[in-house]
């Protein structure tokens, strides 16, 4: 797992979602996907599955706030999981990047709450 790629992706997401362009996150995401589900790692290969998840919902022309909070904080989760047998240099940003996508995910999730009513 490269640790400037890593880098990069938090620091994109610290922006905040909307500040990604579509396209630049499109990219991203197909990256790690790629990297994930050549690993032989089922933690990381479920990682990349639910990266597909997220891209389709991404791309399906009807953004649900609620399905892509539900994707992001479950990748989230499983990128928490990952970072405790991750090398010790690649620890901190995967906490990192796994509180932003789970603060982001449940950003979107309150956000679908309220348009509810």
């Amino acid at each position: 797992m490269p640790s400037d790629h890593l880098l990069a992706t938090v620091s994109a997401l610290k922006n905040g979602l909307t500040s990604l362009p579509l396209g630049s996150a499109m990219d991203n995401t197909e990256t790690w996907q790629q990297q994930f589900l050549q690993s032989g790692q089922p933690g990381l290969q479920d990682i990349a599955r639910e990266i597909g998840n997220l891209q389709s919902l991404l791309t399906s022309g009807v953004l649900s706030a609620r399905a892509i909070g539900t994707s992001l904080t479950m990748l989230g989760d499983q990128t928490s999981q990952a970072s405790a047998q991750a090398a010790a240099d690649l620890k901190k940003p995967l906490v990192e990047l796994a509180d932003l996508l789970r603060r982001h995910g449940g950003d979107l999730l309150a956000h679908a709450e309220r348009s509810k009513k």
